[in-house]
């Protein structure tokens, strides 16, 4: 007969999750996914590259095992895909310093108690300010968190084949949207609107990838600044809706279709919760981030953009994966 009665497995797993954001972000800091597809295999090779102790190295690899992040394969450790893919440093997807960057950050969740209680930040918001020095290490840490889904927005609104456009990108935070369709379209032009400090990072940007002559900032803060009348192709909001409330929300998605010109497109990429809140994993649990950090956000409904976007005035709201983030796609 079998035994059918839960075990605390799953739930102590969870409870220790912080145990995984520490051994990333630390086999991170010490470049462990990096020496790994560089060759190390073993621990005292991994110790040697790493510059750290042997048991240190075996209990980072230990952990990343168990959290399918790195694999033995005939006595030898090394990266899964998935790791490789995006924890290693250099390659355009690498999370590598998210990674330690969420670590440096494990602290704000002692505050979580007092935050659910008063329903936001019991202090000031204060990244939301433009001359944070934190924006010269948050900016680049999260822009390849972005990569994939610019590239599959790319070829939704078939940007490839769409000739000279322009494109407005607001709070394009590091320009790697920019960069990318600039790259899928070399006849398109770009514009960024974002802090001054954050519009410094995205140029560095846009240079090295030789793409500066099509590339161009304005600096102030998209809650005031006029994006103009009929201007543009595209416009992008990606990663914003999350931390503003429903009616700001609707106000920028208004202003938005008015600066875009006939036939245009407004594309929103977000972590977008199904209409019931039962999925996806990933933005319930970021809906948290936002309860945190920011006074009226939160993971919104497909339900709430469809009907945002309609009172702005689009006729037409199309939705697309873009794992862990949705695509939405306003005309």
């Amino acid at each position: 007969m079998m035994n059918n009665r839960p075990t605390p497995d799953r739930v102590l797993q969870l409870i220790n999750g912080y145990w995984v954001t520490g051994i990333i972000g630390v086999a991170a800091g010490c470049s462990l996914f990096t020496h790994l597809e560089d060759g190390a295999g073993t621990v005292v090779e991994l110790a040697a590259r790493a510059g750290i102790s042997e048991r240190g190295a075996q209990t980072l690899l230990d952990g990343l095992v168990s959290g399918g992040l790195v694999e033995l394969y005939e006595g030898r450790y090394r990266n899964t895909p998935e790791a490789s893919t995006y924890l290693v440093e250099g390659k355009p997807t690498s999370l590598s310093s998210f990674a330690e960057l969420k670590l440096r950050q494990m602290g704000t969740l002692a505050g979580l108690p007092d935050v659910v209680r008063a329903g936001g930040p019991v202090t000031d918001p204060t990244t939301e300010v433009a001359d944070n020095p934190h924006w010269e290490q948050v900016v680049p840490a999260i822009a390849a968190q972005s990569v994939p889904a610019a590239t599959i927005a790319a070829e939704v609104i078939g940007l490839a084949d769409a000739g000279e456009i322009s494109i407005l990108d607001v709070g394009g935070g590091s320009g790697i949207y920019s960069a990318i369709w600039l790259e899928a379209n070399p006849a398109a032009r770009s514009t960024q609107l974002d802090w001054a400090p954050i519009n410094a990072i995205a140029r560095r940007l846009l240079e090295e990838r030789g793409m500066a002559e099509r590339f161009t900032c304005i600096d102030g803060d998209f809650h005031t600044t006029d994006f103009g009348t009929a201007k543009y192709d595209v416009a992008l909001y990606s990663h914003i809706a999350h931390q503003e409330g429903p009616e700001d929300n609707v106000e920028v998605f208004t202003r938005l279709r008015r600066s875009l010109k006939p036939g245009g497109a407004l594309v929103i990429c977000d972590y977008v919760v199904d209409d019931d809140r039962g999925g996806p994993t990933f933005p319930l649990i970021f809906a948290s981030e936002m309860l945190l950090k920011s006074k009226k956000g939160n993971t919104w409904r497909r339900a709430d953009y469809h009907g945002w976007l309609m009172k702005a005035g689009f006729g037409e709201v199309s939705f697309h994966p873009a794992e862990p983030a949705t695509l939405v796609v306003a005309r």
